[in-house]
Parts: structure tokens; sequence; C-alpha cells
């Protein structure tokens, strides 16, 4: 079982930036591909990075590559994702999730995550 919270969301404004974190507790940290997703308000929810257990590998969908970076600190049991140059349709509510067997054709897919967080509110106004 992992536990997973996320922190750092709150209102910012376009072009500006913003740090989430995603605390784990519970099984090993290191063992879990860790991804960020998020959804906005009458849309599904969307794959936006992932990082291996190492944190040696990573991958962005395309609507954030260049603008957002993930990692992870193993020691620390904490993934973070990096977001620059904010717009206003980054505005959703952003979920950490964690996976114990994952695969490159179905990392994008929340289902293929087995812990997930709360979510925290990121908001950009224009």
């Amino acid at each position: 079982q992992v536990q997973l919270v996320e922190s750092g969301g709150g209102l910012v404004q376009a072009g500006g930036s913003l740090r989430l974190s995603c605390a784990a507790s519970g099984r090993p940290f290191s063992s879990y591909v860790m991804g960020w997703f998020r959804q906005a308000p009458g849309k599904e929810r969307e794959f936006v990075a992932v990082i291996s257990s190492s944190g040696g590998g990573t991958y962005y969908a395309d609507s954030v590559k260049g603008r957002f970076t993930i990692s992870r600190d193993n020691a620390k049991t904490t993934v973070y994702l990096q977001m620059n140059s904010l717009k206003p349709e980054d505005t959703a509510v952003y979920y950490c999730a964690a996976s114990g067997r994952i695969s490159i054709a179905t990392m994008k897919v929340p289902s293929a995550y087995d812990y997930w967080g709360q979510g925290t509110q990121v908001t950009v106004s224009s």
C-alpha cells in the first residue's frame, strides 16, 4: 500500500511557475514508476508526465514538453513537477500516481496506476 499526498498548487498568472510535490509513504518508493496527471472541469483525466523508478527516464505529454519537468528524490520519497511558462489551459486538478507494473504501452493510461493522491488545484489566470 502506498499513500500519496500532493502539495504546491495555487493561483498563478500566465507565464508564471509552480512546483508541485507528491510525498509518498508505505511500500518502497523506489520500486514505483511515478506519474502526474491532470483533470480539468468536464474533461477526462489526462497524462502529463512520468518518471521511471530510478529517475533515469522521463516522458511528457506534447502539451507540456519543454515547459514542465518531472523529477524524484527517492531518499525523500517525493516526486516533483516543475511547471514553467504556465498557460490558462494548464488549469486543472493535478494528481500524482504510482504504478508497480507500468509499461511503455500503458504509462499514459490512468487505469495502469495503482495508487493516487487526492489532487492539488492549479489555476492559471490570463
